[in-house]
């Protein structure tokens, strides 16, 4: 599966049985409908999305600043053209329509990825199993409710953002009712109706999503949306909500402990399994001991190709892959299951899994069509930067990899490496959210670039997403492709590792030899009116970046470059340690290069300087775990879409701008 890690074999009828999975109704979120069923009226169009959201509120007797906030943390006020979220939700407000959406959204992904990519122990590929409950949470189908309280089709809360607006109002207005408060006009007073509007069944995520509400309202937001509508909400920076209200909501307590979270996400701990099964089997994962024997250097952003209750029924299977984190949408709530002392089976090379952490999150990467909510986005954010504050990791794209930025660990492994969250993943936006946006650090003469596209505006042309070989429906995207030369009918960039025939390269949606992505930096190669070349997997890549509506933004920093007298020098997808590092007992690991080369005269941009290290963990018994360091050092590169790796005494480090 290119999509992700945790669910390699997954066809489109599994992902809906996954998606439903193992969850049973909440009774305290099934409020009875207390409001009328009149059809909302029709808002006049040139009232524009703030107009929609007064009409609404003024309606339904919801302050407005209430409705703009919770729509804010569901979409950004973005309709997304009337298609659902992964989770299925709808519209500015989010308004879940799971059955709906599985229905008529198919996903499916390919890929071979031995998810351990340890060559001590045989592959890891396992089945995945078909969940039997297929009973949707109420957080999962809101929309419905909305249509019965409003009396507005479904179909058109789905594509109406005015109508949608209007049924998230009738939504806030029965909980705000179910809680046997008034419809009162002070905002402070909508604390235990918007907790509800979360979905969640459990207190401590229903105060972060409201306390993560009532922030945007004190601090004011206004964007232009997807449809080119002007949104403002007006700061109230005294705004205290009566966060006592929560306690008449009805929702379980959920308890933290054990968890390695941020106070300011909701977590939990749901253990993955470390047990002994079958003949010297054991999963789904191994238990180390870091920092203390080996650093933590990297966070891998996955997509779970699967809706939450069913990856976490996968996790808790012994037999199965692992991952530290998942991530909800609807609310942004996070699971934990492996401790960042233990390593995770989740980036398909073992060398990426002993030094990093992994984070799922509940989406599908070939569904353009689909996205992620803003509390999803936020919740995740904070966990990184908790993270990477805790153990030293940079927050930048050497260190904040993507899945599809994980070298495959030999050549052979290459082609089936995943390729998740994929190009519509907002690396812009999360890394304004992580506090690190991306900027120009220095002028024309820098040396660098750091890809950084308008979002929203850059919308190149994807197939596959359905049907092999079919357009993607146009949609933002994080990516910039590649060509051969400074024309866009030229040759994509090649890639001999995904296709040592050298066969062309696609535009399918899961091909990422020709793509370079937001936040990467690549060294400049040339330039030629609006395009610029960079270097890129021992090629000159061009990319159009013209001045009106640039692609990238000048840079400065490290880069290698082939020792003097060296033709070209090879590229490894691991850094493991000479063979003379090992001691008895532990079997020598091939330092074995890929299939491309690094050629005289270019340069990759540094990312981090590490040793060579193996992590010896075959056995269940904890005895014969070992770190293997090596006196070779190496440099991580910014090589093609994914990051590899050079023998120190094979290149100099200089600045860019030399």
């Amino acid at each position: 599966m290119r999509g992700s890690a945790t669910v390699p074999h997954l066809t489109a009828g599994r992902r809906r049985a996954l998606t439903a999975a193992g969850t049973v109704v909440s009774a305290a979120l099934l409020l009875p409908a207390l409001m009328g069923a009149a059809p909302a009226p029709e808002r006049h169009p040139s009232a524009g999305l703030q107009g929609a959201f007064a009409a609404a509120a003024a309606e339904y007797h919801v302050p407005q600043s209430v409705l703009l906030g919770v729509s804010y943390l569901q979409s950004r006020w973005d309709a997304h053209a009337g298609a659902p979220s992964v989770t299925g939700g709808y519209g500015p407000m989010h308004l879940t329509d799971a059955r709906t959406a599985l229905a008529e959204t198919p996903h499916h992904s390919e890929g071979t990825e031995d998810a351990r990519g340890d060559q001590a122990r045989a592959a890891l590929l396992p089945t995945t199993k078909i969940p039997e409950n297929s009973r949707l949470p109420a957080r999962l189908k809101t929309l419905p409710k909305a249509a019965a309280l409003t009396g507005i089709p479904a179909q058109r809360l789905r594509t109406d953002p005015a109508a949608n607006i209007a049924g998230g109002a009738a939504l806030l207005a029965d909980a705000q009712k179910h809680l046997g408060a008034p419809l009162t006009a002070d905002p402070a007073e909508w604390y235990g109706a918007v907790a509800a509007f979360s979905g969640a069944d459990d207190r401590a995520t229903a105060a972060t999503y409201a306390d993560d509400v009532f922030q945007v309202m004190r601090e004011g937001e206004r964007r232009t949306t997807d449809k080119g509508d002007r949104v403002a909400l007006t700061a109230q920076p005294e705004l205290a909500p009566d966060t006592a209200q929560l306690k008449h909501v009805g929702l379980r307590a959920a308890s933290a402990a054990g968890t390695e979270c941020p106070k300011s996400v909701s977590c939990e701990w749901i253990p993955a399994p470390y047990e002994e099964f079958g003949d010297s089997d054991y999963g789904n994962h191994d238990l180390g001991n870091r920092p203390a024997s080996q650093r933590i250097k990297y966070i891998v952003i996955h997509d779970t190709e699967g809706g939450w209750d069913g990856v976490l029924n996968l996790i808790k299977d012994p037999t199965y892959v692992s991952w530290n984190y998942t991530l909800r949408s609807t609310d942004g709530h996070i699971a934990q299951h492996v401790k960042a002392k233990d390593v995770s089976w989740h980036a398909g090379n073992w060398d990426v899994n002993a030094r990093s952490i992994g984070l799922e999150h509940e989406g599908f990467l070939v569904a353009p069509d689909t996205w992620y909510t803003e509390a999803m986005y936020r919740s995740s954010a904070r966990l990184v930067k908790y993270l990477a504050a805790k153990n030293g990791i940079p927050l930048d794209r050497q260190h904040i990899l993507g899945h599809e930025n994980v070298p495959g660990p030999t050549t052979s492994s290459i082609p089936g490496m995943h390729t998740d969250p994929g190009p519509y993943w907002d690396w812009r936006h999360y890394f304004e959210l992580l506090g690190k946006p991306f900027h120009p650090t220095a002028g024309p003469g820098g040396g660098l670039v750091t890809i950084l596209p308008d979002y929203a505006k850059n919308r190149p042309e994807y197939t596959g997403c359905t049907t092999a070989g079919e357009l993607c429906a146009s949609h933002g995207s994080s990516e910039v492709r590649l060509y051969s030369a400074p024309d866009d009918t030229s040759p994509l960039i090649k890639d001999i590792g995904l296709r040592p025939g050298g066969e062309d390269s696609t535009i399918d949606v899961n091909d990422v030899a020709s793509r370079v992505s937001t936040g990467q930096q690549y060294a400049v190669a040339d330039r030629a009116g609006d395009w610029t070349a960079i270097w890129y997997l021992g090629q000159k890549a061009w990319f159009k970046n013209p001045k009106k509506q640039s692609t990238a933004v000048h840079a400065s920093g490290l880069v290698v470059t082939p020792k003097s007298g060296r033709a070209d020098i090879p590229v490894y997808g691991r850094a493991y340690p000479e063979k003379e590092a090992y001691p008895a007992g532990v079997p020598v690991q091939s330092v074995s290069p890929l299939s491309y080369r690094l050629p005289a005269g270019q340069k990759y941009v540094v990312g981090d300087e590490l040793a060579g290290e193996y992590y010896y963990s075959v056995t269940f018994d904890l005895d014969s775990h070992k770190v293997v360091t090596g006196q070779d050092r190496y440099y991580e590169i910014q090589f093609g879409h994914r990051v590899a790796f050079v023998r120190a005494a094979d290149v100099d480090v200089v600045p860019s701008a030399s």
